[in-house]
């Protein structure tokens, strides 16, 4: 049980979610079905993309997606540290080495000015991420990949409902810009099957292959030999996985995709009162939204002011020790025990060497100061006026010469 008395998420679920995975188990198909089906049809509507295909993950998401555009043994993929390490691991999956490039200050996305130096002859292909539902320089990125004639993966784990300005017009990240961008239906994500994964494309072969690959390459889906009136056989084309979503999955989410606008809504709502608050603050600094960009606030990065006082422990421990659930900021897949060893990973053609043993990298500086000036405050879709003047008491609690009682 929870003892926080705000935690840091809090998944909406409700009567309708309920109702929903009622209906499947009344149905009888509880496996990947007409429900995924209609699920994929609505988040492809949502996003504004030609094809939406759902899976069991979005680590399945992205290696799927690297495998399907070529990258294998022995290629190299541009990517970020400054993730969660299933942006990393999704390349080791494939057999392939991730290269990291160090990340922007205020999106914590890939620096595109600091992309060339992650490419090599070995590259195939460039993982770019929106990191927690802030939009990363799409535009520097897809000018380096075109000049290089490399696809782009978005990592779009957090960022369903978040937002770029295109050529003139406001799109949603997931339409793709790059050849596809992948989703998480994690129960931190915005909206949530409890687990889960979407890939978006414009590209109706990939879309194809994806749906072939999800289901051990099988030439026939067994909802098609079910309904069938004839007696066939399937072929199974090429050594593949089950990576699948189920009905009961896909059902819970429905109902949120159909209320999406309203849940980024309040989220931006619960954002600007943060901002408000910690712009006066001497302490934790806001996030910056860039002109471009409009975030969901999948989660609400603040960042440490310079000479503040308090170290990002203390802070969390102080927050916590009032009842206010917080999180480090984004880890670096580098500075993880799993990625200690160089030979994991590079920073570039020719690896800066500097410390790579140690966990530290001389060519990813802002990526190490992020994950450890940067906390995460509870901000989530339900939460309440009192909850989140809970936090920012928590928070002003912290200011020189406030009394800091527990």
């Amino acid at each position: 049980m929870d003892t926080h008395r705000v935690p840091l998420v809090r998944p909406s679920l409700g009567e309708s979610e309920a109702e929903a995975a009622a209906r499947v188990v009344r149905s009888g198909w509880v496996t990947q079905g007409p429900e995924v089906a209609a699920f994929e049809a609505e988040f492809a509507r949502a996003v504004g993309a030609e094809h939406a295909v759902a899976v069991a993950n979005c680590t399945v998401a992205l290696e799927l997606a690297l495998r399907t555009l070529g990258v294998g043994p022995g290629d190299e993929v541009a990517t970020v540290s400054h993730s969660f390490v299933a942006t990393a691991n999704a390349v080791v999956a494939t057999g392939a080495r991730p290269v990291f490039a160090d990340v922007d200050d205020d999106t914590l996305g890939m620096d595109a000015a600091r992309l060339e130096l992650a490419l090599t002859p070995r590259t195939r292909a460039i993982l770019c991420v929106h990191q927690l539902g802030i939009p990363c320089d799409l535009e520097g990125i897809l000018a380096v990949a075109t000049r290089r004639g490399l696809p782009v993966v978005e990592d779009a784990a957090c960022a369903i409902g978040s937002e770029v300005r295109w050529q003139g017009r406001w799109e949603r990240i997931g339409r793709p810009h790059g050849r596809v961008a992948c989703f998480s239906l994690h129960p931190r994500k915005v909206v949530t099957t409890g687990d889960g994964g979407v890939l978006t494309t414009s590209d109706a072969e990939l879309a194809h292959r994806f749906r072939l690959l999800r289901q051990h390459a099988m030439t026939v889906p067994d909802t098609v030999r079910h309904h069938s009136d004839r007696v066939f056989f399937e072929a199974y084309l090429e050594p593949a996985h089950n990576y699948r979503l189920t009905d009961l999955q896909a059902a819970v989410g429905r109902p949120q995709l159909a209320r999406l606008d309203a849940i980024i809504e309040e989220r931006r709502a619960l954002a600007a009162v943060y901002h408000e608050a910690l712009a006066r603050s001497s302490v934790l600094a806001p996030p910056r939204e860039l002109p471009w960009a409009r975030c969901n606030w999948q989660s609400y990065p603040a960042r440490l002011r310079d000479g503040s006082g308090p170290g990002q422990v203390a802070v969390m421990q102080h927050l916590l020790d009032r009842g206010i659930a917080s999180k480090r900021g984004v880890s670096n897949a580098h500075q993880e025990p799993a990625y200690r060893e160089g030979r994991r990973w590079t920073c570039g053609p020719t690896p800066c060497g500097v410390g790579h043993a140690a966990g530290h990298c001389a060519r990813l500086p802002r990526s190490e100061r992020l994950r450890d000036t940067t906390l995460l405050l509870p901000l989530f879709h339900g939460m309440t006026a009192d909850e989140q003047q809970a936090v920012l008491a928590a928070v002003a609690a912290l200011e020189p010469g406030v009394r800091r009682s527990s």
